[in-house]
């Protein structure tokens, strides 16, 4: 159970909920009412990434923010009580928004591998999508010319960096310090970033995720990522905002020349001083876009 003292209310004020999902709790926020907005974290950041976009959205949309299994407040199953994988993230988000009822008008806010996820759900249930706004991830196979970070093989290829993701918070720490490039995480951020992951059993999802990440036919998640990259399509005609830092270690600048392929109808806004944790770097800046996009766009 992670030690919710290690997170200051006053940086995360929000009420917890929880979602059944065959014996594991899935952590959840849900804040006041209006048109839904559901927001999808990656790895290894939790719904704490998005709470000043819950903030600057709640007094006029209905904003959940899961935490994936493994991650946040949500519980920590091992490899026998959960298959940590692509498909089962999408059938996590399917319950959640079943179970609140969002059934039209969502906005999905994604991030990372919350990009994947969501749109695994969304290319599943076009007709419950309003909009959808990306900040730097990716939902298509990454080309060759854009290249994998070393870790992503490192950590999927070598027992020793698995061995270290698992055994220290070193690679939260790394991911902090080189995704924020305008400024340094004040340390009482940084250190509600690491309350949910304090020991080696709390870090399974977080070489779960970079081990799930297809670079080839035969990793079990590529063909449903090559499923989410054929329904992208489909959204040209749904408003879609991109917010992307230029400086990602992660991302590089093909990835989203890719979405603009892919969405050429999207509204784009740069951000060349800002790093791969956007929100982190300019959550100001991203909250008065993200609420211009949403209130131009409100039924």
């Amino acid at each position: 159970m992670t030690d919710r003292s290690r997170i200051p209310p006053s940086l995360y004020p929000f009420a917890d909920h929880y979602l059944d999902r065959g014996g594991l709790r899935l952590h959840f926020l849900d804040e006041r009412q209006g048109e839904p907005v559901v927001m999808l974290h990656g790895n290894p950041t939790w719904s704490f990434h998005f709470r000043a976009l819950v903030l600057a959205l709640r007094d006029r949309f209905r904003v959940v923010v899961p935490d994936h299994i493994g991650m946040g407040l949500s519980d920590k199953p091992s490899d026998g009580q959960y298959r940590y994988c692509l498909q089962s993230r999408a059938d996590d988000l399917t319950a959640l928004l079943d179970h609140l009822g969002l059934d039209r008008g969502v906005t999905l806010i994604m991030h990372d591998w919350g990009a994947m996820i969501g749109m695994a759900w969304a290319v599943r249930f076009p007709e419950r999508v309003a909009r959808l706004v990306v900040l730097n991830s990716a939902a298509f196979h990454v080309p060759a010319d854009a290249h994998v970070p070393a870790a992503l093989h490192l950590v999927r290829n070598r027992a020793l960096g698995a061995l270290a993701l698992r055994s220290s918070d070193f690679f939260i720490r790394t991911a902090a310090r080189t995704c924020c490039t305008r400024r340094s995480l004040p340390a009482e951020v940084l250190d509600a970033y690491l309350a949910p992951y304090a020991s080696w059993a709390d870090r399974i999802a977080l070489l779960r995720f970079p081990q799930d990440v297809p670079l080839v036919p035969s990793d079990p998640s590529y063909g449903l990522v090559s499923t989410i990259e054929a329904g992208l399509a489909q959204f040209r005609q749904t408003p879609a905002l991109i917010c992307w830092g230029e400086r990602d270690v992660v991302f590089p600048p093909r990835v989203l020349e890719i979405w603009r392929d892919h969405w050429p109808h999207a509204e784009i806004h740069r951000f060349p001083d800002c790093g791969h944790w956007l929100l982190e770097d300019a959550p100001d800046e991203v909250a008065a876009r993200a609420r211009a996009f949403l209130a131009d766009r409100t039924r």
